[in-house]
């Protein structure tokens, strides 16, 4: 078989043209030319096969002032990843009877409450509604963040737009399941139940609930980011490939943008999902629990924290995330036992990462060939 130049390899992927013979994630020089081609400095690559992390690859820079190497112990931002991670920890307090899926959520919150009205007239806004961007919740926006140092809103005061918060009120404008509409405000009411229902902070329920047992060694929802952590993470850069001028933003809005992870970590968390889902494991959710991830709620194509989608023959749960600087991906298939999750440090890494999937699909011999599967990059998560 003709081996390609890393330059044609690029020229071929960015045309879109299938199949690209010698294009394969474990090629560093047509990695690394695609991190020029699209000016991200440095990527982290784990690939699922048969139920398993199979491979790992770390490229690029985790710095571009300081030269740092990327390595698969680099942590990331997950962005809007962070949402179905949270999304298992809330299955999980359901699971232990401390609230219902289906449960009005204003009779599950104590430090505050969801103004209501004519929009509940029906039926009640619930953790299912809000975990599946169906509640009615009308912000549509993500979270740009805070500089470090600057002082940090609580969740009342985020879910109330009041200083120092630096975004508007979430309210309702639609009834529940009236519509979908992508929502991390409602995402961060549910983040608030949790803690209440439970009595803990929320990074301290992820950790315990569904981090550790899962092995998720290289991820915390704390926020800001230890300094013991810090020389591990990565820092943000623009769709430049330049160096911002904070080394990331901080994410009081945990549930919803404030996961540091490494895309091992995400792997093993979609792998602990799939194997859930045939019984094979009950270290977080039981079976039933870990199916609510993956069926879609009836209104838009969320379930209870994944977008779901059907590409070829193959249906997936996947999800991607975008904050100021990082942008990244998780996509697994339902039963197949395959996957990959990629995570940049680049405001411009939505780009390189729908190459690098379309290198895995062939490479690893997905049954979506044809197209790159869809995932969001919008507003920061």
């Amino acid at each position: 078989m003709k081996l390609l130049s890393a330059v044609a390899i690029v020229a071929l992927l960015l045309q879109g043209t299938q199949p690209v013979p010698s294009a394969r994630v474990s090629d560093a020089a047509a990695v690394e030319a695609l991190l020029q081609q699209f000016n991200v400095p440095g990527v982290s690559i784990a690939i699922i096969k048969d139920f398993k992390v199979a491979a790992a690859y770390a490229y690029g820079v985790a710095d571009v002032e300081t030269g740092a190497r990327v390595t698969s112990d680099t942590m990331f931002q997950a962005a809007s990843i962070s949402k179905p991670v949270a999304a298992m920890a809330s299955l999980k307090a359901v699971q232990e009877g401390r609230f219902g899926l289906d449960q009005d959520i204003n009779t599950i919150l104590k430090s505050w409450k969801l103004p209501t009205g004519e929009f509940t007239r029906d039926r009640p806004v619930t953790p299912r509604a809000l975990m599946s961007h169906t509640s009615g919740t009308g912000d549509g926006f993500g979270f740009p963040g805070y500089a470090i140092g600057a002082p940090l809103p609580t969740i009342p005061q985020i879910l109330d737009g009041v200083p120092p918060s630096n975004l508007r009120p979430v309210r309702l404008e639609r009834p529940p399941l009236a519509g979908y509409k992508y929502s991390g405000g409602g995402v961060i009411i549910q983040q608030l139940a949790l803690n209440d229902a439970v009595g803990k902070p929320f990074d301290q329920i992820a950790r315990d609930w569904v981090l550790i047992p899962i092995g998720m060694t290289n991820s915390t929802y704390e926020q800001p980011l230890p300094a013991s952590r810090e020389a591990q993470a990565s820092r943000a850069h623009n769709r430049s490939g330049a160096r911002m001028g904070d080394r990331w933003h901080v994410y009081p809005e945990q549930a919803a943008a404030g996961l540091w992870t490494t895309p091992t970590d995400l792997a093993k968390f979609a792998i602990e999902l799939q194997l859930a889902l045939l019984g094979r494991s009950s270290r977080v959710l039981s079976s039933s629990a870990a199916r609510e991830m993956i069926t879609p709620v009836g209104v838009g194509p969320y379930a209870v924290g994944f977008a779901i989608a059907k590409q070829g023959e193959g249906w997936y749960f996947q999800h991607g995330g975008s904050n100021w600087g990082f942008q990244c991906s998780l996509v697994a298939h339902r039963i197949k036992g395959y996957g990959a999750a990629i995570m940049t440090n680049g405001d411009n890494g939505g780009a390189l990462i729908e190459a690098l999937t379309r290198m895995i699909q062939q490479e690893y011999g997905w049954d979506v060939l044809d197209q790159p599967i869809p995932r969001r990059y919008g507003p920061a998560s």
